[in-house]
């Protein structure tokens, strides 16, 4: 009972710390570093990436050359085109071009790409004009590893492909997911966000480069329900953050018969440098146990804005009445199994 924690709240021997939840407390609280031991990644920057198409090495170009010149070096046979064969862009941004030599497209659109070509082209030929395209190589490409329904490897046609437009293209993240995560690898660098706040908040929407690896997974936090509860069992984030009122929802609220409302427990470990003695930084005590109690205004309010943290264990206290209730269940029933003989014996 929620008595057997508050008893001993202040006893020096006490091998935890007790804190009730109120509006003095919270401004405190979150001050306090974050527990669970769950991995929390940061997220990438506002990336803004080209607005087109950008040709970079491993780029494949193709061209095609028009020439109305009947005495034209790049056209034969009467023929008014040519097709250059596709050229891929070297590591140092160069393509070759016939009879006029190397020439740096990397970092070029198309058209300005187009443009640099003919300029060259007409050196040799003053009536010539170009058609050239670019196909993105394996390497500019991204990878949707897992958690979406179409994985596999998308090249990266618009450089300004986003982390939701990559999503898309692998159909989207699957529909089973608990609050899913986006993971981005990059390098040896890992960066998450949960899917819902990416689409909440369209700016944090980054633009991704080639290489990128994404990964879709299910959220790892969770809390455990125990006590007189709807249920008793792990119990998934929903969302990156759960209050203590979102808890009692999610655990199927409270016994009405058995649970004391003014004794929901929210039991917390912390790791032994986080202990402060004043316990303005941090808790008193590795092991802290908060105090709910939702028969006041003051403590349904300070309950929503509590945050459960990954592991926590929220426990839901029996009532006293609770335990009377039962003696008398008891009493009632041996009587009655006495009365019920003495019947049968008559």
């Amino acid at each position: 009972m929620q008595s057997e924690i508050i008893k001993v709240k202040d006893d020096e021997t006490a091998e935890f710390a007790v804190y009730p939840v109120t509006k003095e407390l919270l401004p405190r609280i979150n001050k306090w570093p974050r527990t669970g031991n769950v991995s929390r990644y940061k997220w990438l920057g506002k990336r803004q990436g080209p607005s087109g198409r950008v040709i970079l090495p491993g780029d494949s170009v193709s061209m095609s050359v028009w020439d109305s010149d009947p005495n034209s070096l790049l056209t034969s046979g009467g023929q008014k085109v040519a097709q250059i064969q596709p050229s891929r862009v070297s590591t140092n941004g160069e393509i070759f071009l016939p009879y006029v030599g190397t020439i740096k497209v990397s970092g070029m659109s198309e058209a300005r790409a187009r443009e640099k070509v003919q300029d060259a082209f007409m050196a040799v030929s003053p009536s010539v004009q170009v058609q050239l395209s670019a196909d993105a190589g394996s390497r500019h490409s991204v990878d949707l590893v897992s958690g979406v329904n179409k994985p596999g490897s998308f090249p990266l046609e618009e450089r300004n492909t986003t982390v939701l437009k990559a999503l898309s293209l692998g159909g989207g993240a699957k529909d089973n997911f608990e609050n899913p995560q986006i993971r981005v690898l990059r390098g040896n660098i890992t960066y998450a966000i949960a899917l819902d706040k990416l689409l909440k908040s369209p700016a944090l929407d980054t633009t991704l480069v080639s290489g990128d690896k994404i990964v879709v997974a299910e959220d790892e936090s969770y809390f455990l329900a125990l006590g007189a509860t709807g249920k008793e069992e792990l119990i998934t984030f929903p969302n990156d953050h759960v209050t203590a009122l979102d808890a009692v929802a999610l655990m199927g609220g409270v016994s009405d018969s058995r649970a004391d409302i003014k004794g929901i427990l929210i039991l917390r470990e912390y790791s032994a440098n986080a202990v402060r003695a004043d316990s303005i930084k941090g808790p008193s005590d590795k092991r802290a146990i908060f105090t709910l109690d939702l028969a006041s205004a003051d403590g349904v309010f300070s309950a929503g804005q509590f945050h459960v943290n990954p592991k926590d264990v929220v426990y839901a206290t029996e009532s006293p009445v609770n335990n009377v209730r039962t003696v008398l269940s008891l009493v009632g029933s041996v009587f009655g199994v006495a009365s019920a003989a003495s019947s049968a014996t008559n």
